[in-house]
């Protein structure tokens, strides 16, 4: 198991990768932007969650619009991508789980909100991803999304997405559980 670090996620066993993160507060603010198209639109993907458990859900990622205005991102990712779940758990503000791309796989996600003073300890944990490829795709995904979204809650400078998601996808494809 790798040691945990501020800056990158720990594969903590084949197909499971945890970030944590320290965000701005309060926890309902945090959780709003977990929990609503638009605010979760700034940081990873719009989309309806019907948030009870067994409710649908639905990501439609537009990274571009992420992304800085002389940004082209790679034809991979160019266009609208949508994917579809569950919700298994809701714990409002405090936790959220729902599955993952369930059409390929039967990976699920979890956000962990806990009050730590005036800010907020975000930890996902995305478990039971099928292969090597998804697991490092996912996780410099989320590491970038979830830079994005602390850089939305800051207020501060967006820096650039594709350039990002590019050098995370090479560290993470450098990881191995036993790093």
């Amino acid at each position: 198991m790798t040691t945990a670090t501020a800056e990158y996620g720990t594969i903590t066993e084949a197909g499971t990768i945890r970030f944590e993160r320290l965000l701005p507060g309060p926890i309902e603010r945090v959780w709003a932007y977990l929990t609503e198209s638009d605010k979760r639109a700034q940081w990873l993907a719009r989309g309806d969650m019907d948030l009870r458990p067994g409710g649908e859900m639905e990501y439609v990622w537009r990274n571009q619009e992420l992304a800085q205005p002389d940004e082209v991102a790679p034809e991979k990712w160019s266009g609208e991508h949508r994917m579809k779940g569950h919700i298994v758990k809701v714990d409002p503000p405090r936790l959220l789980v729902h599955t993952w791309d369930e059409e390929s796989s039967e990976s699920e996600v979890s956000f962990e909100l806990t009050e730590v003073g005036d800010k907020v300890r975000l930890v996902l944990t995305n478990r039971r991803l099928p292969n090597r490829g998804e697991l490092v795709g996912v996780s410099g995904g989320w590491h970038a999304h979830l830079d994005v979204l602390q850089e939305v809650l800051e207020g501060g400078r967006r820096s650039r997405f594709w350039d990002k998601v590019q050098r995370l996808h090479d560290h993470y494809e450098g990881t191995t559980p036993t790093d």
